[in-house]
């Protein structure tokens, strides 16, 4: 079992930016793959970037590439996701999911493991 939790949520202006953190427990290893998705109100759950620990590889969706930045600390079992130059559209509850099988996971029914969110409000 692998319980996941948030942080670092909140309210920022546009062009600012936030720090999402990620605290893993339980059977975490080396060949999971954590995810960022977020949901905006009236919404789908949307992937926004992946880490795999194995060969520390990242993966992002195209609206965020180049402003959002995912990292890990695999001695703390965390993982981050640097949100830079935030939109008034980047506003959505962030979640953190993981999965422990193999392949490329961008898909919101790919992870088995999920925190309960974090609220991030950008407001123009």
């Amino acid at each position: 079992q692998v319980q996941l939790v948030e942080s670092g949520g909140g309210l920022v202006q546009a062009g600012g930016s936030l720090r999402l953190s990620c605290a893993a427990s339980g059977r975490i290893f080396s060949n999971y793959v954590m995810g960022w998705f977020r949901q905006a109100p009236g919404k789908e759950r949307e992937f926004v970037a992946a880490f795999r620990w194995s060969g520390a590889r990242t993966y992002y969706a195209d609206s965020v590439k180049g402003r959002f930045t995912i990292s890990a600390d695999i001695a703390k079992n965390t993982v981050y996701l640097q949100m830079n130059s935030l939109k008034p559209e980047d506003t959505a509850l962030y979640y953190c999911a993981a999965d422990g099988r193999p392949g490329l996971r961008l898909g919101v029914l790919e992870y088995a493991y999920w925190g309960q969110g974090t609220q991030v409000t950008v407001s123009s």
